[in-house]
C-alpha cells in the first residue's frame, strides 16, 4: 500500500515538474520568437511593410515620450492605450533602438518646472487640450490643460508630434478612432523626418504678385520647421535650377509669359514637383469690407499649360451650402447693432475624398472663394480629385458680383445641386511638354547654354503635380490681439481649425517623400458602434440576461458537479 503512494506521488511529481519544463521552455522561445494573428477585418494590428523596413534598419534609439498618463477619460485612455500597443509593437521590429515612456506633463514635474515644460511642448508644436473634469464629490467641472502629444528624439534632434485629430465637425467617436488610425503614421513620418541627413528644398515662386507679407506668414513658418526654404524671381531667372525639389505657386496675380511657361514647363520636364494654389478671379475677403465688389479675371493665362498637364481651374467661383461662417449686421439693439453669424455660400467647407493617402482621415478645409477646378481625359496623366464641395453646391461664371446684401435672403436648396465640385486636384505621369514643336533650334540651344540641360518635350519619368483653385487655404488672417494667425482658421471663431495646415503639409510631403510611409495614412479602423435606438429600447431585456445568465450558468454548473459527485462517492 505505502509503495503505491510512493508510486503516485512519484507520477504527481513528474507530471507537475513536465509542465513547468513545458511552461518554461514555452516563455524562453517567446521571448525569441515573435508570432502574431490578426483576425480583425482592417488588420488594425498589423504594421505596413514600409513601417516595419523602418524599425528594422534604425541605427540608434529613438527615444519616445508620450504625454497620455493620467486619470483621463474614457476615450482618453483608448487612445492612450492604442498608442501604447502601437509601440509595443514597434519594438518587435525595432528591439532596443526603440525606447518609449508615458509621462504625465501635469504632475509629473514640480510646479516651479511645470509651466515652463509645457510652454516648450507648445513652442515643439504640441497643442493643449482643455479637458473639463469633476471635481471629486461635487457637481462642478473645472478645465484641465493635458497635451495629448508626444515628443520623438533621434540623435541629436527632436519633433513633436499631436495624437489627437482636431474634433470639430466630427463626431467625437468618430475624431478618436481617426485619431488612433493615424498613429502609425505619425510616429513613422515623424521618424522619416528625423533621419533625413538634408530636408527637401522648396521654392517659393515670386515675380507675378505672390503675397510676401502677413498673409503667408503661417505656410512659410510652417515650411521653415521641416524643410530648407528659398524664394525664386521667375522673371529674374532664366531657368528653375533643378536643386529644388519642388516649387509653391500661392496667389499669383500678374500674366504669364511665354518665356515664363517655358522656364516652368522644362522645370517638370526634368523631374521638378509644383504645387498651384491659384484665384483666376480678384474676389477676396478684404473686398467684403466694402458690402459689395465685382469679381473679374485675372488674366493669368497659365490655361494652356495646366490644360496639358491633365488640369482646368475655371473661371467661376464655387458656392456651397455647407460653408463657413462671416459675421452680418441683423438689426439694431438701441444704438448698438446686433450681429450674428451667417453661412457664407462663397467659403466653402470642402470634403477630403478619401481617394488618396493626402486626404485620407482628414477633416473639413476652409476656402475662400474657391475656383472649380475640371481633369482633362484622355491621355497618360493620373488624375485624383483631393477635395471637393459637398452634395449641395453650385458655380457662378465670372465676371461675378458679390454682395452682403444677398446672405439676408435663405438660399434656395433647389437651386444647389451640383455634388462634390472638385477644388483640388493631383496630377501624376509622364508630363508632356507645352513646347512640344513650337520651339526652333535656336531657342533650344540658348535654353540649353542658359540652364545647361538640353529642351525635353516629355518628361522622362512619372512626375507629380498638384492643382488647387484657391490660394486661401494656405494664407492666413491677422489679429491685431495674437498677430499672424493659422491657416484654416476663422477670424471670428478662432476656437476651431480646419485641417488647412494638414492638407498642405501632406501635399508637401507626397511631391518631395520618396518613402513608402504615406501609405500609412490608408489605414481606417471601422467604427463598430451599439444601435443606441436598439439599446434604448430593449435596455432591460439585455440587463435582465447580463445578470441572470452568469449567475445561473455558476448554479447550473454547482447542481451538474454535486450531482456527479455524489454518484461517484455512492457507487
Amino acid at each position: 500500500m505505502e509503495t503505491t503512494r510512493t508510486d503516485k506521488r512519484k507520477k504527481y511529481l513528474q507530471r507537475t515538474l513536465g509542465i513547468l519544463v513545458v511552461l518554461i521552455a514555452v516563455n524562453v522561445a517567446a521571448s525569441y520568437i515573435h508570432k502574431r494573428w490578426d483576425l480583425t477585418a482592417e488588420k488594425r494590428y498589423t504594421l505596413a511593410p514600409s513601417t516595419r523596413n523602418l524599425l528594422r534598419n534604425l541605427d540608434a534609439p529613438v527615444h519616445i515620450e508620450v504625454y497620455l498618463k493620467g486619470n483621463y477619460p474614457a476615450g482618453f485612455r483608448q487612445l492612450a492605450d492604442a498608442t501604447r500597443e502601437l509601440l509595443e509593437e514597434f519594438q518587435q521590429y525595432g528591439g532596443n533602438n526603440v525606447r518609449f515612456s508615458f509621462v504625465n506633463p501635469g504632475t509629473d514635474l514640480p510646479d516651479s518646472l511645470r509651466a515652463g515644460f509645457q510652454d516648450s511642448l507648445m513652442a515643439k508644436g504640441i497643442l493643449p487640450f482643455n479637458l473639463q473634469v469633476q471635481e471629486g464629490g461635487n457637481d462642478s467641472y473645472a478645465e484641465k490643460l493635458i497635451f495629448p502629444g508626444a515628443l520623438i528624439r533621434y540623435k541629436d534632434r527632436e519633433t513633436g508630434i499631436n495624437l489627437l485629430k482636431s474634433q470639430g465637425g466630427l463626431d467625437p467617436m468618430q475624431a478618436l478612432n481617426s485619431s488612433e488610425a493615424l498613429l502609425e503614421y505619425k510616429f513613422t513620418n515623424a521618424i522619416c523626418q528625423l533621419q533625413r541627413k538634408q530636408p527637401p528644398l522648396i521654392g517659393y515662386m515670386l515675380g507675378h504678385g505672390e503675397p510676401e507679407g502677413i498673409t503667408i506668414y503661417d505656410a512659410l513658418k510652417t515650411l521653415h520647421e521641416i524643410y530648407r526654404v528659398d524664394t525664386i524671381n521667375l522673371k529674374q531667372e532664366n531657368f528653375i535650377p533643378r536643386e529644388f525639389d519642388a516649387v509653391l505657386f500661392v496667389r499669383p496675380l500678374e500674366t504669364f509669359t511665354d518665356a515664363d511657361k517655358l522656364k516652368i514647363d522644362q522645370y517638370v520636364m526634368n523631374g521638378g514637383k509644383v504645387i498651384w494654389f491659384i484665384d483666376q478671379l480678384t474676389a477676396s475677403a478684404d473686398s467684403l469690407r466694402g458690402k459689395s465688389f465685382v469679381a473679374f479675371n485675372r488674366n493669368l493665362q497659365l490655361e494652356d499649360l495646366l490644360f496639358k498637364y491633365g488640369a482646368r481651374v475655371n473661371l467661376d467661383l464655387v458656392q456651397d451650402l455647407q460653408s463657413d461662417m462671416i459675421p452680418l449686421v441683423v438689426g439694431n439693439i438701441g444704438d448698438k447693432p446686433q450681429i450674428r453669424p451667417v453661412p457664407f455660400p462663397y467659403f466653402p467647407l470642402l470634403t477630403p475624398t478619401n481617394a488618396h493617402p493626402i486626404v485620407k482621415n482628414m477633416d473639413l478645409v476652409m476656402s475662400r472663394f474657391a475656383n472649380s477646378v475640371d481633369t482633362i481625359t484622355g491621355g497618360d496623366i493620373r488624375k485624383t480629385v483631393l477635395l471637393a464641395g459637398s452634395n449641395h453646391g453650385r458655380t457662378v461664371t465670372g465676371p461675378v458680383e458679390i454682395s452682403l446684401e444677398s446672405l439676408q435672403q435663405q438660399p434656395n436648396p433647389r437651386e444647389y445641386r451640383q455634388k462634390n465640385i472638385p477644388v483640388a486636384v493631383l496630377l501624376e505621369g509622364r508630363f508632356p511638354s507645352l513646347f512640344h514643336h513650337r520651339l526652333g533650334t535656336a531657342e533650344q540651344q540658348a535654353l540649353q547654354s542658359a540652364s545647361g540641360r538640353p529642351f525635353k518635350d516629355m518628361a522622362d519619368t512619372v512626375n507629380r503635380m498638384i492643382v488647387v483653385g484657391d490660394a486661401d487655404i494656405v494664407t492666413n488672417t491677422f489679429s491685431q490681439k495674437s498677430g499672424p494667425m493659422q491657416m484654416g482658421v476663422n477670424e471670428y471663431n478662432p476656437q476651431y481649425v480646419f485641417a488647412n495646415k494638414e492638407f498642405f503639409l501632406n501635399c508637401m510631403e507626397y511631391l518631395t517623400n520618396t518613402s513608402p510611409v504615406m501609405d500609412t495614412r490608408n489605414k481606417e479602423l471601422t467604427l463598430r458602434l451599439l444601435d443606441a435606438e436598439k439599446v434604448k429600447r430593449e435596455k432591460t431585456k439585455w440587463q435582465l440576461i447580463a445578470f441572470i445568465v452568469p449567475i445561473g450558468a455558476v448554479l447550473l454548473f454547482a447542481m451538474i458537479f454535486q450531482f456527479i459527485r455524489q454518484r461517484r462517492y455512492t457507487s
